[in-house]
C-alpha cells in the first residue's frame, strides 16, 4: 500500500514522503479499511513540528480518522463485515490506502453518506460532544464562549450550543469568518485581530459573565478567557494552537506556562469555577467505552441533521503539503479533508 510517512520535522513540503509498505495485519478486536478519504487536524499540525509529545518516534503515519470501505474483519468483531461503508478512529496511521483500528472505535456510515463530511464527525466532533455534553452539559441560556469557532471543533461547539439554546460568542479571525459564524448561529461574533474579544464580551455582558468557554489555544488566550467566566462557570480546554507558532525550546515553553496563569484549588473553590482537560487521544486509550457512545451520539445527531460538518477543502493525497498549509495557515473554515486517487 502507499502511505504518507512523516519523515522530520518542519515544513510540509519536505516532511512527508509517499511510501510503499506492506499493509497493516487485522488484529483480533480489529477491521482494516481501506481508506477513501482521511482528515486533518491541528493535532496533526503541531505533530509535524515535533511539538506533540504523543506522536511516535519518526518515521511514523500520522492520522486519526478515515472513511473507508472494511476489507477484513478480526476474528473477535461481530458488529461488522467486509464490504461496510464506515468511518473510523485511529490513534495514528490514518495517512494511509489501508488501516486496522480498533472496531470500537467505528461507525457503519448509511450508503450515500457525503465521505468527506463523515471524516469530521470523528476527532473533531467527537471532541465537541464530549466536551460540550459529557464534561460539562450545556443548560438552555448558558452563555457559551467559542474560540476558533470557524474551525472544525469550533463549528460543531457551536451548533452543540445553538442546538441546546445557549447564547453564542464565537471568536474568529477575518470577516469572512465573522460571516460564516453569523451563518452558523451565533449571536455575538468577535474578530480577535482586530478587537479584544475580552473587552467586547464585558461590554456586551455588563455585569454578568461567561458560563462556559471552550479553548483550543491556550497560554494568555487562557488566562484572559478565565477572566471572564463568572461564578458556577467551566472552561474547557482541548488543545494549545498557541504553542505551535513556537520552536519548542525551553524559553517557549515557559513562556507559555506563564501564560496560562496560576491557578489553585483554593480560587476555583472560593469562585465556584472548574477547569477541565479534555484529549481525545487519551479517552481512546483509558476510556474506549466514552469514545463510543461519542461518535454513536454524533452519528445519530448528524443523521437527525442537528450536526452538519463543513467541509473546508478536498486535496488529493499527493498535496498533503498543501493540506497542511492550508489547516496552519489559519484561513481554513471548517473541516480539511484529502482523498486518495482512485
Amino acid at each position: 500500500m502507499k502511505a504518507i510517512v512523516l519523515i522530520k520535522d518542519g515544513n510540509p513540503s519536505e516532511a512527508f514522503q509517499f511510501r510503499d509498505l506492506p499493509t497493516p495485519k487485522c488484529g483480533a478486536n480489529q477491521v482494516l479499511i481501506k481508506v477513501s478519504h482521511f482528515g486533518l487536524n491541528y493535532a496533526d499540525i503541531m505533530a509535524r513540528k515535533g511539538l506533540y509529545n504523543d506522536r511516535p518516534a519518526l518515521p511514523c503515519i500520522l492520522g486519526y480518522e478515515v472513511v473507508g470501505e472494511i476489507t477484513e474483519v478480526g476474528s473477535e468483531v461481530s458488529d461488522f463485515e467486509s464490504g461496510d461503508f464506515v468511518i473510523g478512529f485511529t490513534q495514528f496511521g490514518g495517512y494511509a490506502e489501508y488501516c486496522a483500528t480498533e472496531a470500537m472505535g467505528v461507525v457503519k456510515l448509511a450508503p450515500g453518506t457525503n465521505p468527506a463530511e463523515a471524516t469530521a464527525l470523528a476527532t473533531q466532533y467527537c471532541t465537541a460532544w464530549y466536551a460540550a455534553c459529557m464534561m460539562v452539559n450545556l443548560q438552555k441560556g448558558d452563555r457559551v464562549l467559542v474560540h476558533a469557532a470557524a474551525g472544525g471543533v469550533g463549528t460543531a461547539l457551536v451548533q452543540i450550543a445553538k442546538w441546546k439554546g445557549c447564547e453564542v460568542f464565537g471568536t474568529a479571525s477575518n470577516p469572512e469568518k465573522l460571516k460564516y459564524l453569523k451563518a452558523q448561529g451565533v449571536d455575538h461574533a468577535i474578530n480577535y485581530k482586530t478587537h479584544e474579544f475580552d473587552t467586547e464580551i464585558k461590554a456586551i455582558l455588563a455585569d454578568k459573565r461567561i458560563d462556559v468557554a471552550f479553548d483550543p489555544i491556550g497560554g494568555s488566550n487562557f488566562k484572559r478567557t478565565m477572566a471572564i467566566v463568572g461564578s458556577g462557570g467551566r472552561i474547557i480546554t482541548f488543545g494549545a494552537s498557541e504553542w505551535s507558532s513556537s520552536k519548542g525550546g525551553i524559553i517557549d515553553k515557559l513562556k507559555l506556562a506563564f501564560g496560562f496563569g496560576f491557578m489553585h484549588p483554593i480560587g476555583l473553590l472560593m469562585k465556584s469555577k472548574a477547569v477541565i482537560g479534555v484529549n481525545m487521544l487519551r479517552i481512546g486509550e483509558n476510556k474506549p467505552n466514552y469514545l463510543k457512545t461519542c461518535i454513536n451520539e454524533v452519528y445519530a445527531h448528524y443523521q437527525k441533521g442537528i450536526l452538519k460538518p463543513t467541509v473546508d477543502s478536498i486535496h488529493s493525497a499527493d498535496d498533503i503539503g498543501k493540506a497542511h498549509d492550508r489547516l496552519e495557515g489559519r484561513g481554513s473554515i471548517g473541516k480539511v479533508v484529502v482523498k486518495w486517487n482512485d
